[in-house]
């Protein structure tokens, strides 16, 4: 489902969004409360997920079978969820985000990173001021998987998606470091944020600070996904291949 100018442009703002609203540590005082700002962030994800998905469907880019699967592996993600919830650094849900973003492209991957985590929290009751920042880096992790290279097939596909999810998992804990980093911190600590210092100073702090306390959780979610990749890949690309033929989407999302 390839991608018209208007959705690459919706993408590119709701990414845009998601930076300022991760970058907060670096460039707004460190008095600013997390759990204050993140309606507002919540609002802002939400807005620009449905831009994403609004404009895909005016465009032609995905059709209401697209919107049916997008609704499906949803669901089944959100079930997924927690039946390890992150615990041990074990993550039961990316790797279904990626091969699913593989399938069906960027945009799609995008809108079901959001809604996947965004439907989990409501099931589970893990709403809180750290949503929607989940919901913003599982959306870039599946915008990411959407964008890689198209031609690999077989054995390299399954050794791309893999090496991907390591370098998607580890960022998604960085992202999620930052966000909360000079709230769960505080202040008067060798690693704590400094309202004030250049931008490199606070980022050589915060990356000491990840690698003290969330390295070894951010290598089980790496390990686990990309693990869940090459077990798991193949059937489940077929599956989802085998899906997308079978309900005719077409270029530009018409069928």
């Amino acid at each position: 489902m390839p991608l018209s100018r208007r959705t690459v442009v919706a993408l590119a703002l709701a990414s845009a969004v998601g930076v300022l609203a991760f970058g907060w540590p670096l460039l707004v005082d460190a008095a600013a409360a997390l759990g204050a700002d993140a309606p507002l962030v919540l609002a802002l994800v939400l807005a620009g997920v449905l831009a994403v998905l609004f404009v895909g469907l005016g465009a032609g880019d995905l059709d209401v079978k697209a919107v049916a699967v997008l609704g499906l592996l949803t669901a089944v993600g959100a079930v997924l969820r927690p039946l390890a919830a992150g615990t041990a650094g074990v993550e039961t849900v990316f790797f279904l985000l990626v091969l699913a973003a593989r399938v069906f492209g960027p945009g799609f991957g995008f809108v079901l990173g959001a809604t996947t985590l965004f439907t989990s929290a409501l099931l589970t009751g893990g709403v809180g001021p750290w949503l929607p920042f989940q919901m913003l880096g599982a959306a870039w992790v599946g915008l990411g998987a959407g964008l890689l290279p198209r031609r690999p097939r077989g054995a390299a596909e399954l050794a791309l998606l893999a090496g991907y999810a390591v370098v998607a998992a580890l960022a998604f804990g960085l992202a999620m470091n930052l966000s909360f980093w000079p709230v769960q911190l505080g202040l008067g600590t060798q690693l704590s944020f400094v309202a004030g210092d250049p931008a490199a100073a606070n980022l050589h702090r915060f990356l000491l600070f990840s690698l003290a306390t969330s390295l070894a959780w951010d290598l089980g979610r790496a390990v686990t996904t990309a693990l869940g990749v090459l077990l798991l890949g193949r059937p489940v690309l077929a599956t989802l291949r085998r899906a997308a033929a079978r309900a005719a989407f077409a270029p530009g999302g018409r069928s």
